[in-house]
């Protein structure tokens, strides 16, 4: 295990170099929240944010009746996160996503679920270093897009320094993983839901500043409890890539600022009034397609947060959108609203 103790920060990457800047921030996959419409509206936010999938089922994929792989190319960058534990079926779930255009492919082993668990995919995989070895190798070798882990710092007892390395390492070395994105906390496989399981187990963020230094020819990114854009940037001190789930759903505005402050300076802040508006053509195209106005709405809820009038907005949108028939004029009278600062 590398020993190398040295707390200088990192300042320059070399891994991945043309896929770092891209994974410099991200927004996590979050199940049944960042679907379709969710990262189209996340985009509108930001043009060069990392959007990722709910994570899907290599069952779901080849089995399943619906496009599971579906998305608009407008939503690109965008990441498919997979979860399974057979190589098989992530090669062949992989090869199908790389041909539809997806940029990278990332093995969810952070979900901490029954359900997972019972599929055998998800946090419980970082007690099989060498399983989660041979599916990213299965991966690797029949695509040519980054295929990346979403992992714990540790699960149950299993959760020493040198248990989170000797997982980094066999992963990296025998599976060929160059890219991982570290959730700070451990994971409880019995006893805590999938929410305490975000909220209990303390945060180390020194732990995975530590596993960088360690493995320095690795491309890292954080994740877990960052809420601000300044937390990111203090983050970006020591590690490749920073992470924002919950957040940036609860309080999408945090997007409006990303391409300004941490890719290029010279990018306008984007302005939440126009990115609303702009969702207009994609709400009008989607409802003439037979969606439902609530199903893409829920994900703007939060986007006035903070701005007079966002309770009214939320509250008129919360009302109406699942109406039978709501359309686009619904979202254009809570927009008023928030306009007028009622």
């Amino acid at each position: 295990m590398p020993q190398n103790t040295s707390d200088s920060k990192i300042t320059e990457n070399t891994p991945l170099q043309g896929y770092h800047n891209l994974n410099r921030f991200s927004v996590a996959p979050m199940l049944d929240w960042t679907d379709r419409h969710c990262r189209y509206f996340h985009r509108v936010l930001s043009k060069n944010t990392l959007l990722y999938t709910e994570m899907v089922t290599t069952g779901a994929i080849i089995y399943g009746k619906g496009d599971y792989l579906a998305f608009s190319e407008e939503e690109q960058p965008v990441a498919l996160q997979l979860g399974g534990s057979d190589p098989a079926a992530l090669a062949q779930c992989a090869k199908l996503a790389e041909a539809r255009g997806y940029n990278e492919i990332n093995l969810n082993v952070g979900c901490p679920s029954d359900r997972v668990q019972n599929g055998r995919f998800g946090a419980c995989l970082m007690g099989d270093a060498q399983l989660v070895a041979d599916c990213i190798k299965a991966m690797q070798d029949v695509v040519s897009i980054p295929v990346t882990v979403k992992t714990r710092i540790g699960i149950d007892e299993q959760d020493s320094y040198e248990f989170l390395c000797d997982f980094i390492d066999k992963v990296s070395t025998q599976g060929g993983c160059e890219m991982f994105i570290i959730h700070a906390r451990k994971a409880w496989l019995s006893g805590l839901s999938p929410k305490e399981n975000r909220e209990i187990p303390p945060l180390d963020y020194p732990r995975v500043y530590q596993l960088k230094r360690d493995f320095p020819h690795l491309t890292m990114a954080i994740n877990g409890g960052v809420k601000t854009l300044e937390e990111a940037k203090e983050h970006l001190r020591y590690l490749d890539g920073v992470m924002v789930g919950r957040e940036a759903y609860q309080n999408p505005s945090i997007l409006a600022e990303v391409d300004n402050q941490l890719f290029d300076s010279q990018s306008s802040v984007v302005n939440t009034f126009d990115a609303v508006r702009q969702m207009f053509p994609y709400i009008e195209k989607e409802l003439s397609q037979g969606a439902y106005l609530g199903h893409i709405t829920r994900h703007m809820l939060g986007i006035f947060q903070g701005i007079p009038g966002a309770r009214q907005w939320r509250r008129y949108l919360s009302e109406n959108a699942h109406k039978k028939g709501a359309d686009l004029a619904v979202v254009e009278q809570a927009l008023a609203l928030v306009e007028r600062g009622e």
